[in-house]
């Protein structure tokens, strides 16, 4: 009977493993931008995709709807989601919130080799900058927030603005005629790395709601909060899912 209970625990295990795999993948395609809004998701793709069961697919569809990721309509399917204005604005707004709030609480929490982490990572942006590296500075602006984020020791914070999947409203509205990276953006990171460095929480709340302001303005400049459904706005997959 032991025995029996240890193959089932294992075999438990193993499902378990390979569910949060195919759930781990599947998010991070969704998040890349490869999928484009309002894209209907099957399951006879999603299992070629990720190599399980159609059970496990149903599972993870119900998961990522519950989560915001997709939404699913009787007759239409799953889909990629696709955000109003009026949504995009909201969340990009609460993200101003929140991150203004993590950026205060690395000012008072981060320790010395975060800090130094942030350094290096804000130099290296310089230089992708000045050659002209928009892929490798895409990277790095993504790697200095995820920084400022673990550098807070804040896991509520954290939890919260991790649900607000920003991502995908930033590569639904990316304005593709814009240059990149966005004018000041170096500059704006430059002061949130200044503001943790000294101990300012004020500072670096407010230099890091000044970017990320910046950042949703550049996005969403030419299309007002109530204008409609964004269905056939000019979209492409985005490089980066931070602000620049």
């Amino acid at each position: 009977m032991a025995i029996g209970n240890g193959r089932r625990d294992e075999k438990a295990k193993l499902s378990s493993n390979r569910y949060g795999q195919a759930y781990d993948r599947l998010v991070s395609i969704l998040l890349s931008g490869r999928i484009e809004p309002n894209t209907r998701l099957t399951e006879a793709e999603l299992t070629q995709m990720l190599n399980v069961s159609r059970g496990t697919i149903r599972s993870l569809l119900v998961r990522l709807a519950q989560e915001g990721y997709v939404t699913s309509e009787v007759n239409r399917g799953v889909r990629t989601r696709i955000f109003s204005v009026t949504d995009a604005v909201d969340i990009l707004e609460a993200r101003e919130v929140l991150e203004a709030a993590l950026a205060a609480k690395a000012a008072e929490r981060a320790a010395q080799q975060e800090l130094d982490d942030l350094t290096r990572t804000v130099g290296a942006m310089r230089e992708a900058q000045l050659k002209g590296a928009q892929d490798e500075y895409s990277g790095l602006n993504r790697s200095f927030h995820q920084q400022i984020r673990r550098a807070a020791h804040q896991e509520t914070l954290a939890r919260f603005h991790d649900a607000l999947l920003y991502p995908l409203v930033m590569r639904q509205y990316r304005n593709l005629e814009a240059p990149h990276p966005r004018a000041g953006s170096l500059e704006e990171h430059q002061a949130i790395l200044s503001a943790i460095i000294t101990r300012n929480p004020e500072a670096a709340s407010a230099t890091m709601r000044h970017h990320i302001a910046s950042a949703r303005q550049g996005l969403l400049l030419k299309y007002a909060p109530g204008s409609g459904d964004p269905a056939g706005l000019r979209q492409e997959p985005a490089r980066d899912g931070g602000p620049r």
